[in-house]
């Protein structure tokens, strides 16, 4: 990826005029240089000891080049989905030191803001364990709150700033509403499971599903666990729980994302794919 990178540095002195983004023409032809660098990428990262993608459905960079030349205005919505402890949340923590580092227009949201407030059923049941123990299914669709996260999602893709909720990860089950100031950035990336459930998936023009080796995801599941105190007896209970639920829930996600990628792959790896990226889209003189 290094190589990549300085490739494109090193044709500085050779930048393309920027075409007039604003005409169809012009759209087209940013649509058509963006489908080479892709590409470009893409057949790099087959030769990579630890690949970032696994799998790309073969229309995929085609109908996303269509939706920039279509609908230039309407900001770039981008799902990533997979299991718990698959890594969802650590790459977009390496999105995050990007994006400082870059300064790139890209927001960044967890889908796990909109569980419902279940608040009420933990004093029930005395904790979060007791009323997972009791039935209650924590990662269906119906636990979260889809409805708001829609209208949410919608408002951003049509350059509106908005507030989201945010879910009190101490135990409590309390959600906080409005809590949460997100911009209408050019680029939103959201992260969790509900983003493919249900209707919400329909707002994303990319979905990237995160696959991970089982054993691994078992272990960095359990050290999560570890860090936020759980005994070992409860996190074996929940863990048999996340694997039931993302047989019900997760799994069948897959099949609705444009890419799969690894969640193994070493996080440098997506820095240097991000730093690419910026590279190749700030190659053009005034």
């Amino acid at each position: 990826m290094i190589s990549l990178i300085e490739k494109e540095k090193q044709t500085e002195n050779l930048k393309l005029s920027k075409p007039d983004f604003s005409t169809k023409a012009g759209r087209e032809f940013l649509a058509f240089y963006l489908q080479s660098k892709l590409k470009k990428i893409v057949a790099h990262d087959k030769k990579n000891e630890i690949p970032i993608f696994k799998e790309i459905k073969p229309d995929f960079i085609s109908s996303f080049s269509r939706r920039l030349i279509d609908n230039p205005n309407q900001r770039i919505m981008i799902a990533i989905t997979g299991e718990s402890a698959s890594g969802k949340t650590t790459i977009c923590k390496t999105i995050q030191e990007a994006i400082a580092k870059f300064d790139m227009p890209i927001e960044i949201i967890s889908a796990d803001n909109y569980f419902n407030d279940i608040s009420e059923l933990i004093k029930k049941y005395g904790s979060f364990d007791s009323l997972r123990d009791h039935g209650y299914d924590v990662d269906s669709p119906e636990s979260f709150q889809l409805k708001l996260l829609k209208e949410d999602l919608v408002k951003l893709k049509n350059g509106e700033d908005i507030k989201i909720p945010q879910y009190l990860v101490n135990g409590t089950g309390v959600s906080v509403p409005k809590a949460i100031p997100k911009l209408s950035k050019k680029i939103v990336v959201v992260e969790g499971m509900a983003t493919v459930y249900k209707d919400i998936k329909d707002i994303f023009d990319i979905k990237i599903f995160v696959d991970i080796d089982k054993k691994l995801q078992k272990r960095w599941f359990l050290n999560r666990a570890a860090e936020r105190n759980q005994d070992d007896e409860n996190a074996l209970k929940h863990w048999d729980y996340v694997q039931i639920a993302a047989e019900k829930y997760v799994q069948p996600q897959k099949s609705e994302c444009d890419v799969v990628i690894n969640g193994e792959s070493h996080l440098i790896y997506y820095k240097q794919f991000l730093e690419y990226m910026y590279t190749v889209t700030n190659s053009f003189t005034a």
